[in-house]
């Protein structure tokens, strides 16, 4: 099953990038470049849903 999360991602001062999301309450992920941070911000997402799952 797929699922659209508007996620937000914005430079930070140190130079990496950090995306959250509304849609996806704790998501948070960081990265060096933006495909980076996208990646990880899915991979955390998966993880999340798939606990939500769960309960």
């Amino acid at each position: 099953m797929e699922r659209l999360l508007n996620i937000h991602i914005e430079k930070l001062p140190e130079g990496v990038y950090l995306a959250t999301s509304d849609d996806l309450q704790g998501l948070v992920a960081q990265g060096r470049t933006v495909s980076e941070t996208l990646e990880i911000a899915r991979d955390v997402a998966r993880k999340l849903l798939k606990a939500q799952s769960r309960i």
